[in-house]
């Protein structure tokens, strides 16, 4: 059975160094990590800057994502009425086709009885 990675993790901290590892570990020096106060309350700033502005960007996308869903609504709804009102003015001219020509055959008519 293949071993997990924490058990290879186990094994691997709890098996025995050699001679040479632990005098190459003791020839380096370790680096030392030290803050003064200040520097760490300049740190914890900057960081707690940082996460409001994730927040504040996180807002404003969710801000933006909404109002462009409300503006494709609005395009689908736009794009209804805008078909509907592409038929109505499709058939009004239609309607003015024919009336154009009723009124050519009654003016051709009263041409007609004039001669």
């Amino acid at each position: 059975m293949p071993e997990s990675f924490w058990e290879s993790n186990v094994a691997v901290e709890n098996a025995p160094q050699t001679e040479s590892v632990q005098a190459t570990e003791a020839q380096e020096p370790q680096p030392a990590v030290s803050l003064s106060a200040d520097e760490f309350s300049a740190l914890e700033e900057r960081v707690l800057r940082t996460v409001q502005l994730v927040k504040t960007e996180r807002e404003a996308h969710a801000s933006a994502a909404a109002r462009a869903a409300a503006a494709e609504e609005q395009v689908r709804d736009q794009a209804t009425v805008l078909d509907q009102l592409q038929k109505e003015m499709d058939s009004l001219r239609d309607e003015r086709d024919h009336v154009r020509k009723r009124i050519e055959q009654l003016l051709s008519q009263l041409d007609s009885l004039e001669l």
